[in-house]
């Protein structure tokens, strides 16, 4: 999939007609949608077309528990065109969003929604607000990411990864612990795949790794303490602690733009937002978050070592990023 072109101003024109729907106006669904059980799935594909030859593939598995709900809604609201915008801007021309749908196996009805990669806005929303916001989820703590990781381990195709070597990314929403471990008792129930035994998350996640980038969003601070240790690891720098869900797009905007060098470093990526009209607060907020992780990429504006004749840069003096990254949280 992956077809159709994009419009930034029908799509926000799309969120911003629906500001003020009920939420159950807004999803509709009181079960899976036919179209995202995952049972029998081969592959979500993420192509190539004459419209979009350089696609890539963006996953966005979104935690629909009782408490983590209200990220979709923030989306199909407000926020879903101001990452495509931030994207588009930023140089990465071909982005492709599949989403996701996650719960708990061992308590919910609709545990794993799936749905297709788009380019349209229209596609993109469509798939969104079919999500099934179940509002359920387990009693110790967990929540099974790992079936979402699994899926798009084993059961999408993606031609940037395939034709280029180019991974995707892949963007879960969660605030509580993985199960250690895909059952493949639960498996076999909602996939239809046949395990031999149950396997452990990390190796899902080595599997998930060959062909994407892969993000663990907190939605705020006050989550991160529930979770945050046994996401890092599993996963490092690459688990992203929020200080508001509103940031969530852009912090996973900024994630693709500086992994593929659209944006250099975060000096740059805070020039770039703030044109495209982000308050000072959310900014501020935006690049303490990815600090941590750009810091991995050599990109959080820290001059390098450098040689005693060897001139200095010229960004190297004091710069408004350092006052953005001062936490008042902290």
């Amino acid at each position: 999939m992956g077809y159709g072109s994009y419009s930034y101003d029908a799509h926000e024109s799309l969120t911003r007609e629906r500001a003020h729907v009920p939420r159950q106006a807004l999803f509709r669904q009181d079960r899976c949608h036919p179209l995202m059980e995952p049972h029998g799935v081969r592959f979500r594909e993420s192509r190539d077309s004459d419209g979009h030859p350089n696609s890539l593939g963006i996953v966005f598995a979104l935690d629909v528990t009782g408490s983590m709900g209200h990220i979709p809604e923030l989306l199909a609201r407000q926020r879903l065109p101001a990452f495509m915008k931030a994207l588009l801007e930023a140089g990465v021309a071909d982005p492709q969003v599949c989403f996701m749908a996650v719960g708990d196996a061992h308590s919910d009805r609709a545990p794993l929604q799936v749905g297709q990669f788009e380019s349209s806005e229209r596609q993109m929303d469509q798939w969104l607000t079919s999500l099934y916001l179940e509002g359920g989820g387990g009693t110790e703590g967990m929540e099974s990411y790992e079936l979402a990781m699994y899926f798009a381990a084993a059961h999408t195709d993606l031609d940037c990864w395939r034709k280029r070597g180019h991974r995707g990314y892949f963007f879960m929403t969660g605030d509580e612990r993985p199960y250690g471990y895909v059952s493949r008792r639960q498996v076999t129930d909602l996939i239809g795949d046949t395990l031999e035994q149950d396997v452990p998350i990390r190796h899902v996640l080595g599997e998930l790794q060959r062909g994407y980038e892969p993000f663990f969003l907190i939605p705020d601070l006050a989550r991160r303490r529930k979770c945050e240790r046994d996401w890092r690891e599993l996963l490092g720098d690459r688990v992203i602690c929020l200080e508001d869900a509103t940031d969530t797009v852009d912090v996973a905007a900024g994630l693709v733009a500086l992994c593929e060098g659209a944006i250099p470093d975060l000096d740059a990526l805070a020039g770039h937002l703030q044109r495209g009209g982000l308050g000072r607060e959310r900014l501020g907020a935006v690049i303490r978050a990815l600090t941590p992780f750009a810091a991995t990429l050599g990109r959080d504006g820290t001059p390098h070592p450098r040689l005693e004749d060897e001139p200095l840069p010229e960004h190297d003096s004091p710069s408004g990023l350092q006052r953005l990254t001062e936490n008042p949280h902290r």
